[in-house]
């Protein structure tokens, strides 16, 4: 089967078992998986209306077994992930205010009424959609992101980063009791303690107050004192703190007694431009973007495109198992990356060969 540079409709377990039997690998997994008791896309099978957290978990769990199975030994995941809230209002909250353009469609209020039948409730609270929970109480905010990082990090994963998404433009809330939520959760994990990651690739501008750390030479490290190594290789600061007329390492006998580390030629010469980058941060401020085609629920091109650049190589594989409407796919092909996504809904499948594909130039 070729699975190579399309979305293939399906459940996303299944579909990996196939890929592994075809002898699939992929380089990098960038996705966002559906978060618990949030939305209800309307599709059986779908992720996130499981009864408790629990459930949902050890669900997530299972399938990413079958990702890190897919995953090269030197990949990345970066998995996006948002919280939700505990409420018994029959009304409002996340997912019932979305708009498009200002404008609330047809399609977007029957999603939010299904959002507020899937929303979490007490375990007080009757009614057959709520999504309960012992030790949930109304108004809790439920932790799954952190919930479905642990369970990942003791299945195996190496949990190598937390990364705030912060947004500057956040949807709106109509709370008084709490600050409005402005950011999600997005993961750095591993299948092995090394693994390929270019930091390069998305080095931040330090700020404006960067300048030369010098003209050159510091004037004591023109001499190069008796016992220093410099020989080709490299070398240790036990190597570079010999004695110098039978003194020890300045760090014991105080300043000026001593040679330091960084007192030497090599080291002086290298630092003399300004440094102008700076390696990247774990909050990251990228806005949320629209899509005119009314996906409920996509992240922004720019968050993926850092994933996509730090975990990846030209030409690598880059996977989504909820890909949705082909965020994902769009980025991977505009960075010259190929990719494979699975999707449980076949109209957001589509909403990529309509809208995406497009926009990269693919054949469909």
């Amino acid at each position: 089967m070729n699975w190579l540079d399309q979305i293939h409709v399906g459940d996303c377990r299944e579909l990996m078992l196939r890929m592994l039997a075809d002898g699939v690998q992929v380089n990098c997994v960038v996705t966002s998986p559906p978060y618990w008791g949030l939305r209800d896309y309307g599709v059986a099978g779908q992720f996130g209306l499981e009864r408790s957290w629990q459930r949902h978990v050890a669900r997530i769990r299972g399938t990413f077994r079958e990702v890190r199975a897919l995953l090269a030994a030197d990949g990345t995941c970066w998995m996006n992930y948002g919280d939700s809230y505990v409420t018994s209002r029959a009304n409002g909250g996340v997912g019932s205010n979305s708009t498009i353009n200002g404008q609330r469609t047809q399609e977007e209020f029957r999603r939010a009424s299904r959002a507020m039948k899937s929303r979490i409730r007490p375990p007080d609270v009757d009614g057959p959609n709520r999504r309960r929970q012992v030790g949930l109480k109304d108004k809790d905010l439920v932790g799954m992101p952190w919930r479905v990082a642990f369970a990942l990090q003791d299945d195996g994963w190496f949990l190598r980063s937390d990364i705030i998404w912060h947004k500057p433009n956040p949807m709106p809330e109509s709370i008084k009791d709490r600050p409005t939520k402005s950011h999600e959760y997005l993961f750095l994990l591993s299948k092995s303690p090394r693994y390929h990651y270019d930091s390069k690739a998305i080095a931040e501008p330090t700020t404006s107050t960067a300048r030369p750390r010098g003209d050159g030479v510091n004037p004591k490290a023109r001499v190069v004192p008796a016992g220093w190594a410099t020989g080709s290789g490299k070398h240790s600061a036990k190597d570079h703190a010999r004695a110098k007329d039978g003194l020890k390492d300045s760090t014991k006998f105080g300043r000026g007694k001593g040679w330091r580390n960084k007192q030497n030629e090599s080291f002086c010469s290298a630092v003399t431009e300004p440094v102008l980058e700076r390696n990247a941060r774990t909050v990251w401020t990228i806005p949320s973007a629209p899509f005119s085609a009314a996906h409920f629920a996509t992240f922004p091109p720019d968050l993926v495109r850092r994933c996509i650049l730090a975990g990846s190589r030209p030409g690598d594989i880059v996977f989504d198992p909820f890909m949705g409407s082909g965020t994902t796919a769009e980025v991977a092909l505009s960075l010259g990356r190929h990719f494979i996504g699975c999707e449980l809904n076949p109209e957001y499948a589509a909403m990529f060969k309509q809208h995406r594909s497009q926009q990269v130039g693919l054949a469909v």
